[in-house]
């Protein structure tokens, strides 16, 4: 094998770290954000939240519309691939020096390569305060803790037991069995598959488990909420009708109905769900009009007795972008909106002047090596102050424009919505599709609508008789306005629906007005109709 030396000409992307950390913050989410930045505050000493007004970057808002090269929006794109370390600047760190104020050695926040330090560190600050909860009251709860305290169901059915004079075996059999249920209230495992797993010794001590956990569940069903403790669906519902049945003020014909009622829980369940009338009749339920009566107060049982205590985490959407109405003099001109960023999203940062004077003023000395660390730390801080101004202000480009673009929509709402791809964003504001995509995620916009995530205004086309599009959010929202406006004795069917919207000048077959009937979550026309 021969060798040999030859030159060879090749290009490649190099993303630093600089370009890193501002792709990286731009598709985080606000909660997010704010866990990145207390993250910053813990490792970083050069970086602290003010609390005064600072002067914005040079590189801001009022230079954003400049547009971005072809060169820069190639670096964007290949943010997307998988494979960054091939294509990044190597990053390594020193096992020597373990102090948390030495910087990473391969990483290079220098930025332009000025390492002059700014007479005055306050200006690398972002216009706006510190994170708050918004909240009014008591300052030292957050939202999260006052959604969690719900009281749980099993915490719920262990104080009603607090009533009960039962001996220790069916009291410590009771709590066995609380414990056991699901977020429904059902049981779902056989009492004696419950009792195996307390190993018992022989067949007889399993018996006698099996007899305690009978009794506990006989007691259990008599608590509230009423149906909890049932094995399935037919069990709760029946355990509610029994309950009905107990009210000593019934009329015969209440309950008469509440009798067939509870027939009709004591066949298959899918003839109740199919609202198989004639099969039930031909089982001898009841007459048709029974029958009909049942079937309608069986629906205003609650199938699931747990739900209301299900600990669900409740996710408070705090918006990034505000859109408010301008209000003009002229009522016959066209509505204007000012689209704002949320001060309460975004982190007022500044650099420690304390720290960054100290550091300026003992410029070189003996450890010189220690003085390059901290010098580089103060210059990471400043690059994160800067990229998080830069995320804002891309997202309130991109919010402006597409306020712009769906004018319709904060005048009219979502019948007025029209197509919109993150391309035409894009091409508009001079950045890549990637970088569109990473904005309108997880960011939520506040409009006199409602609050919106960003890529709630993104949507494809469907054909118009006219030669145009119609939005397929408008026309999800023309399915459900036409549905909330049926006859319920004579719901609408997916075909019917189709032809409305041809009507309309809308191209709508009827698979797509099923898939979007599914999507906004709405029964078909067979379990619509009112017996």
């Amino acid at each position: 094998m021969k060798q040999g030396l030859s030159l060879r000409v090749s290009q490649h992307l190099a993303l630093t770290p600089q370009l890193q950390q501002s792709i990286r913050l731009l598709q985080l989410s606000t909660l997010e954000l704010s866990q990145e930045v207390e993250q910053m505050l813990d490792e970083n000493p050069f970086l602290e939240l003010g609390e005064d007004h600072a002067e914005r970057e040079e590189f801001g808002i009022a230079q954003a519309d400049t547009p971005v090269s072809e060169g820069d929006k190639d670096v964007e794109f290949s943010a997307t691939m998988p494979d960054l370390g091939s294509s990044t600047v190597a990053s390594t760190s020193s096992d020597e020096d373990n102090s948390p104020l030495s910087g990473d050695e391969g990483i290079d926040w220098e930025g332009d390569g000025t390492t002059e330090m700014t007479p005055d560190d306050g200006e690398w600050g972002v216009e706006a305060k510190a994170s708050t909860n918004n909240l009014t009251g008591d300052e030292d709860k957050d939202a999260t803790e006052l959604a969690r305290t719900q009281e749980s169901l099993q915490a719920f059915l262990h104080r009603q037991t607090l009533g009960l004079r039962l001996s220790a075996e069916d009291a410590a059999a009771l709590r066995f069995l609380i414990e056991s249920l699901n977020d429904d209230g059902y049981l779902e495992e056989p009492l004696e598959d419950l009792a195996r797993t307390l190993n018992p010794q022989d067949e007889e001590q399993l018996y006698d488990l099996v007899h305690h956990f009978s009794v506990a569940l006989g007691l259990l069903q008599s608590l509230e909420p009423v149906g909890v403790g049932a094995r399935n669906l037919s069990e709760c519902l029946s355990l509610q009708l029994k309950a009905l049945l107990r009210n000593p003020d019934l009329e015969d014909e209440e309950r008469e109905q509440l009798e067939v009622a509870l027939r009709i829980c004591q066949q298959p369940m899918e003839l109740l769900a199919r609202r198989d009338i004639k099969r039930l009749v031909q089982l001898g339920v009841g007459s048709d009009a029974l029958v009909r009566e049942a079937i309608a107060q069986i629906a205003r049982l609650e199938p699931k007795p747990g739900r209301r205590f299900i600990d669900v985490e409740r996710n408070i959407v705090v918006p990034d972008v505000l859109v408010v109405p301008v209000t003009n003099a002229n009522k016959a001109a066209a509505p204007k909106f000012r689209v704002m960023l949320n001060p309460d999203v975004m982190p007022r940062l500044k650099v420690h002047d304390i720290y960054a004077n100290v550091l300026r003023n003992h410029r070189g000395g003996k450890d010189s090596a220690s003085h390059a660390a901290l010098q580089q730390r103060l210059q990471e801080a400043r690059w994160f102050i800067k990229n998080i101004q830069q995320r804002f202000d891309t997202i309130l480009r991109v919010s402006t424009a597409i306020v712009e673009r769906q004018k319709s929509f904060f005048t009219h709402g979502e019948l007025a919505m029209r197509p919109l791809v993150l391309r035409e964003i894009a091409d508009e504001l001079g950045l890549h599709e990637s970088t569109i995509s990473r904005v309108t995620t997880a960011k939520y916009m506040a409009t006199p609508f409602g609050t919106f995530e960003l890529k709630y205004f993104f949507g494809s086309g469907l054909g118009t008789e006219s030669g145009g599009n119609a939005s397929s959010t408008a026309v999800r929202a023309l399915i459900k306005q036409f549905i909330s406006a049926e006859s319920a004795k004579k719901p609408l069917s997916d075909n019917q629906i189709s032809e409305m919207l041809k009507e309309q000048g809308i191209e709508c077959a009827r698979r797509t007005v099923a898939k979007y009937r599914e999507g906004l979550k709405i029964a078909p026309a067979s379990l619509r109709k009112a017996l």
